[in-house]
């Protein structure tokens, strides 16, 4: 099972409208609530579509 915790920036498979391709996680749970780190837009998507989805994970802290 994949640790997510708030705080971590992660890389989606596509990229957001703006250009940007890192989302900051807000909140875990059935749904996952992400801000997108560009523009600031935030998403809620389940969690099975997010899993599909993700490329790369960042821990909190490491830049």
């Amino acid at each position: 099972m994949l640790n997510l915790q708030v705080g971590t920036i992660v890389h989606l498979r596509k990229r957001h409208p703006c250009g940007c391709e890192e989302w900051e996680i807000l909140r875990t749970g059935v749904d996952i609530r992400l801000k997108c780190c560009g523009c600031g837009r935030v998403i809620l998507i389940p969690r099975e579509k997010f899993l599909r989805s993700l490329k790369t994970k960042r821990t909190p802290g490491h830049t």
